[in-house]
């Protein structure tokens, strides 16, 4: 017993909403999504830790919209739609940086950081509505939108547990992919894939549907909780063994990888007790997590766009996918990572086994799938076939997207998209 299976969700009964190709590749049904969910629900646009000192920012796209996170003079923060209110063009065009002031470069109107003009008898800048939950920063354009507490359901408590307000950035890349943006999250809302797209995982976490928590809620969203830290159940009469990612796991933690051979499958609890005894003096905060919450990964799927991956008590994942602004075909894909207070010495280790990432460093990249890779094994192994996927959502052979029991959170996903396009909010 765990966490999720103590702390179940609503989990609403479940449609059988038809999951047809259009939905990928349709202009229309693009218009639709952005007038009807990206215009009206909560969205998450910065990482507050990010942008510490006032006069920090972040600017995102989404859609047609871009978006700046800035910090204030008082320590707030504030989202501003990043547009000259007399000319329409960028006021900001670096992703993030230090500004002291808003200047348009095309009439040099300027603002201060809280929006009010320098000049009295000109226009204040439109600010969004924000709030913060776990050091993610959400906004919304919707001035009639519920609390982001009660938008988020039950993930409020779920993040609260972590204490993760001031885990800090260790990658950040954003991709550029021909497919559209619910490809990827479709993946992300299912572990169907997890044996043929990522087959090295199966020696450090969970393949089995049947070991895992599969939970929905009514605001939206959806959960997985998946055992972690221990060989998959599914290699007892294969090639049981400690690989790099494991011993990875293992060694921050004073346990040697070879008192294991053998034993291989003690590896979870081992590294539950480990990190109960030394979390404290190596900085985690720890006290309000159950042991399984110590090692699993706890993934959620925020609707519409993020998932959200606690790898443990050590490691935050983050995508995000971003609608092109006109082409259906095409989205942004981010991939960030943020480390907890004591896992920065990880970055050191001889062996990081599948944490790569940890020495990329902070700033940001920007890149063509294809060009380069993300150097995240998951994450690249996931991208390796998005591109085909859409490819074969144009087929006038394919008439819809056939789920398997262990993909209920999927189905869930594109309810959750009906219901917003039938009954807008």
């Amino acid at each position: 017993m765990g966490y999720a299976h103590s702390h179940r969700w609503s989990n609403p009964s479940l449609g059988t909403a038809s999951i047809t190709g259009e939905r990928y590749t349709s202009t229309g049904f693009m218009e639709r999504e952005w007038n009807h969910i990206w215009s009206k629900v909560w969205l998450l646009i910065a990482r507050a830790a990010d942008i510490p000192d006032s006069g920090d920012f972040m600017v995102e796209d989404i859609g047609t919209e871009s978006f700046v996170t800035v910090r204030q003079h008082d320590g707030s923060l504030q989202v501003f739609l990043n547009h000259c209110p007399y000319k329409g063009g960028r006021l900001i065009l670096e992703p993030e940086g230090n500004i002291e002031a808003f200047w348009s470069p095309y009439c040099g109107s300027k603002w201060f950081l809280n929006g009010q003009p320098f000049n009295a008898s000109e226009v204040i800048l439109p600010s969004i509505r924000n709030d913060s939950i776990a050091g993610f920063v959400f906004m919304t354009m919707n001035k009639n939108a519920p609390s982001l507490k009660e938008y988020l359901g039950p993930v409020w408590d779920d993040w609260k547990r972590y204490k993760s307000e001031d885990w800090v950035r260790t990658s950040a890349a954003s991709v550029s992919v021909n497919c559209n943006w619910k490809v990827p999250q479709d993946n992300s809302c299912e572990s169907y894939h997890l044996p043929t797209v990522h087959p090295q995982g199966e020696y450090w976490i969970e393949h089995d549907y049947k070991q895992c928590v599969f939970d929905w809620c009514d605001e939206g969203h959806n959960r997985m909780a998946i055992q972690m830290g221990a060989p998959a159940q599914s290699l007892r009469d294969k090639d049981l063994r400690i690989d790099d990612q494991l011993a990875s796991m293992l060694t921050p933690w004073g346990l040697d990888p070879s008192d294991f051979v053998g034993r291989e499958y003690e590896t979870r609890v081992a590294l539950q007790k480990a990190k109960r005894e030394q979390a404290e003096s190596k900085g985690y905060r720890i006290e309000d997590l159950d042991d399984d919450q110590l090692t699993d990964a706890y993934h959620y799927n925020i609707f519409p766009n993020v998932t959200v991956s606690f790898a443990g008590c050590e490691y935050v994942s983050m995508q995000r996918m971003r609608p092109h602004p006109q082409d259906p075909e095409q989205c942004y894909y981010d991939n960030f990572t943020f480390g907890a207070k004591g896992s920065e010495n990880d970055a050191d280790l001889d062996g990081l086994g599948g944490k790569e990432w940890l020495q990329e460093g902070r700033e940001r990249q920007f890149f063509t799938y294809g060009d380069r890779l993300m150097n995240r094994t998951i994450a690249d192994q996931d991208l390796s076939v998005v591109v085909g996927q859409q490819l074969g959502l144009n087929s006038r052979g394919f008439t819809g997207v056939t789920l398997s029991q262990q993909e209920h959170r999927l189905q869930r996903f594109h309810e959750v998209i009906d219901q917003y396009l039938e009954c807008p909010k």
